[in-house]
């Protein structure tokens, strides 16, 4: 299949991923499981399915489950079985329109084994659109716990709501956000932008929860076993039970500030080929993440279709095409037209779905802000490919593209930004108003990873197109998308490394349809009425 367009829905109904060992995790005090449902049913079918509390389930399904990239007919589901098997292990699974499985709808087969580190995902199709859906997995005496997924909607759709979250160091606190979003029943999907896990060794950044391994990882084993550390944790484990994920990777799933062919976290005279750390890191997401899978491992940008409402374009601004940061902004490199943060095959794709998308929404998933800051250079950010921004701003201007949305994650922090190719160019640009914006960037702030620590909010909101900023508190966004705007909330807490916070709205922005800038809006949207039932705890 071609990660680079929509999936048609015609995969295999069974395939088989890999996935590795792990360690115990450290855990909070609140799994932020949502009541609901009958852990202890047996299958109303067939009455052969062990329960998934017994001693046996338990020490076979230890990562749980998850979902990922619901199409209208498909979607993802994925496990890991814990044993000591070195041949095939068959895996059954089943996917159902109640908790208590009395209404399957499809059920199949597959394998996996040592190879692939007993990692089970499958591509379920011939769904229904728009439909919950609870789902599980049954092997060597022993059953998954259930979980909860929802297939995209198909031609007409009224309201979305989508959780954005990125950037979740392990060594700085607890998931409090993954918690959060457990317990919110009317989410659609959540969108992970990147740094769902981190390659640092225990103490290296941060010390709130040591790692495992204690080094820094380094190989295929080393990223397998992180990967597993992390889906130990009982918020993640939550978050991916009750919602399915569209995930993309930034730089931690292989290293700190990395681009195509290297890392600032990198040395290869001490840690060896990057190629080799870098195909490494990228087989065990594959693994380990329920993403449908490419054709070219490497290749994770796509789109998904959320009938005539949404078109999330999901990018990858760290490892596809991105050239070498520079250091300092009059870096004759910065202004080379040419200069590359997506890759030119990339980039024309985005042009190409942009200008031919039949979504009123065009929401683009990505890891880095492309907002400009005067303040601060951050040379990671677009800042460092200013000619790479201007050609995104072409594509909007030239093809009168409206209602484009950029969701953004990596920088630790919350922004609100009207997206013009100069905020100080008067004639275009409206700084009281936001018009001549062609865009609006919303950037959702850290899981758990530490804020910028540096006391600018009042300057930055002082420039002309930075609407709303803080630097410091860690949280996520709730996107609430109508055919008339799309609205972006900020939920935030402090001291993540507690294992209780207290959750607070902080601010809400929306951008209205052919608009293309931001207005201030007072409360954040109410959720939907009476959602489905949460999968059982």
């Amino acid at each position: 299949m071609d990660s680079g367009t929509s999936h048609d829905g015609g995969a295999p109904e069974g395939q088989t991923a890999d996935a590795g060992p792990s360690g115990d995790s450290g855990q909070s005090a609140d799994s932020g499981e949502p009541e609901g449902g009958d852990a202890g049913a047996k299958d109303a079918s067939t009455g052969d399915v062990p329960p998934p509390d017994s001693d046996t389930s338990k020490k076979l399904f230890q990562h749980a489950v998850a979902s990922g990239d619901p199409l209208p007919d498909a979607v993802i589901l994925w496990t890991r079985i814990t044993t000591d098997a070195t041949l095939d292990v068959k895996v059954r699974w089943q996917i159902a329109t109640d908790t208590v499985f009395t209404k399957i709808v499809a059920t199949g087969e597959t394998t996996t084994n040592g190879d692939r580190d007993h990692t089970v995902k499958v591509d379920v199709t011939g769904l229904s659109p728009a439909t919950t859906y609870y789902y599980r997995f049954i092997a060597l005496d022993g059953s998954s716990p259930i979980g909860r997924t929802r297939t995209a909607p198909q031609g007409g759709v009224s309201r979305l709501r989508f959780a954005v979250v990125s950037c979740a160091s392990y060594a700085h606190g607890y998931f409090h956000a993954y918690r959060s979003i457990a317990k919110r029943l009317d989410i659609d999907a959540v969108l992970h932008l990147g740094d769902y896990i981190y390659e640092y060794g225990s103490g290296q950044y941060g010390a709130a929860r040591p790692y495992e391994p204690a080094s820094e990882i380094l190989s295929l084993q080393d990223y397998r076993t992180r990967h597993g550390y992390y889906r130990k944790d009982p918020d993640l484990q939550a978050i991916h039970r009750q919602h399915p994920f569209i995930a993309v990777w930034d730089d931690h799933e292989v290293a700190d500030d990395s681009w195509s062919d290297g890392a600032a976290n990198h040395t290869e005279a001490a840690e060896g080929a990057w190629s080799d750390r870098k195909a490494a890191a990228q087989r065990a997401y594959n693994e380990w993440m329920p993403i449908r899978e490419p054709d070219a491992p490497k290749k994770i940008y796509r789109t998904i279709k959320y009938g005539d409402l949404a078109e999330l374009i999901m990018l990858d601004t760290r490892s596809w095409g991105r050239e070498k940061q520079v250091v300092f902004k009059t870096d004759p490199a910065t202004s080379d037209p040419n200069r590359q943060l997506l890759g030119a095959d990339q980039e024309a794709w985005l042009k190409e779905k942009l200008t031919t998308s039949t979504s009123k929404w065009k929401l683009i998933g990505q890891q880095v802000m492309m907002g400009q800051l005067d303040a601060v250079f951050i040379p990671d950010s677009w800042d460092g490919y200013p000619t790479a921004r201007q050609r995104f701003f072409d594509i909007l201007k030239n093809n009168k593209v409206n209602d484009a949305v950029v969701l953004t994650g990596d920088i630790h922090s919350s922004w609100a930004i009207n997206l013009t190719p100069d905020p100080n160019d008067t004639s275009v640009y409206d700084r009281n108003t936001g018009q001549g914006a062609l865009a609006v960037e919303f950037v959702t702030p850290a899981v758990s990873s530490p804020g910028l620590g540096l006391p600018l909010e009042a300057l930055l909101l002082t420039t002309p197109h930075i609407k709303h900023v803080n630097l410091s508190l860690r949280g996520y966004t709730v996107l609430d998308v109508t055919p008339e705007r799309v609205q972006s909330a900020w939920y935030v807490y402090d001291t993540p490394e507690q294992p209780m916070v207290t959750e607070s709205f902080a601010a809400a922005f929306a951008t209205y349809a052919g608009q293309n800038r931001l207005t201030r809006e007072t409360a954040a949207a109410s959720p939907p009425a009476n959602p489905p039932p949460a999968a059982p705890a």
